[in-house]
């Protein structure tokens, strides 16, 4: 193989002396064709293979190998075949004649090309992600788990939370409206995973089929919806990483008597912690209200929800 220096020189005294590569190979003693390659690549390029490399013994059986890498993405990760396991399967029970090394070899080479690849991120200004949280809080000295909803601005890394104590829509449609009010501006788009709140049904071509409630907020605000893969969180990771920080910053924090009354029921509520409030919303976790004292739900004791029946005045854009 030639030095770079040596391709430097003919590269040099081609393009910027003006030799031509009949001259050029004459005076470097080079093959006409070996200075076409130096003046096509800057430095040596290397071996490089012509074809598919070819494997006499084992192409019979590439198709046994694929199928059971194939079965093992759906089996337990501790469960999945070896290199060693399947050239022993290809042995036994295909009548396998070659050797161990070129079955690694294809095992890890198909292993690699089936790798899933991540690619950094580059968000635009404008554009939000939307998921849901939980967390265990303690409410009048009781254990409760609570469920946050999380607005993350992946630009600009401005985020939003707030806490409510179950994941509903009308918990899903006040976040989206206190968000907007705390940003002061509607995005113009927002990333979803496919939950229930806001897709009814995937279709068969990977279309989303909206929920009514989400459908009308959507024409309301006018943002533009996206969703992310069934089971890829990494879609939607600014949000994901919002929500633990939320959950252990704010929500690992107890009171110094709370294992105490951890059992103890507020006054008034069931053994299940559980009771319908007198705003007559639906049993949900205890709260103490502001209203003197008296015990209510998580709703009405944060004035959390105030869905009316048309939704509130826009809010400008971004």
């Amino acid at each position: 193989m030639y030095s770079v220096d040596l391709y430097g020189r003919v590269r040099r005294a081609c393009h910027v002396d003006g030799l031509s590569a009949r001259e050029a190979a004459r005076v470097f003693g080079l093959h006409r064709e070996t200075v076409s390659k130096m003046l096509r690549y800057s430095v040596p390029p290397g071996y490089r293979r012509s074809g598919p490399v070819r494997r006499p013994k084992l192409d019979a059986f590439t198709g046994v190998i694929d199928g059971i890498l194939e079965a093992d993405r759906s089996a337990p990760r501790k469960q999945r075949h070896t290199a060693k396991r399947i050239f022993e399967r290809l042995r036994d029970e295909h009548g396998f004649k070659g050797g161990y090394t070129i079955v690694k070899d294809y095992v890890r080479e198909r292993r690699l090309r089936s790798r899933e690849v991540f690619v950094p991120l580059a968000h635009d200004p404008g554009h939000a992600q939307v998921d849901f949280g939980e967390a265990v809080v303690a409410i009048a000295g009781v254990e409760r788990k609570a469920h946050f909803f999380a607005m993350d601005l992946p630009h600009s890394d401005a985020c939003f939370v707030k806490a409510y104590p179950a994941e509903i829509s009308e918990a899903f449609c006040d976040g989206h409206v206190a968000a907007f009010a705390f940003f002061g501006a509607v995005p113009r788009s927002i990333l979803y995973d496919n939950t229930k709140l806001a897709v009814a049904r995937i279709l068969g071509d990977g279309r989303r089929q909206r929920t009514r409630i989400f459908s009308e907020l959507q024409s309301h605000y006018l943002f533009a919806d996206r969703f992310g893969r069934p089971g890829k969180g990494n879609d939607k990771g600014k949000v994901e990483g919002l929500i633990r920080y939320a959950r252990r910053n704010f929500g690992n924090a107890r009171p110094p008597n709370c294992e105490a009354t951890r059992k103890q029921s507020p006054p008034g509520w069931s053994g299940t912690g559980r009771r319908s409030c007198p705003c007559r919303r639906r049993p949900t976790m205890p709260a103490t209200s502001a209203r003197g004292g008296s015990a209510h739900c998580l709703w009405c004791a944060t004035g959390a929800m105030t869905i009316p029946s048309r939704w509130p005045m826009a809010i400008a854009r971004c």
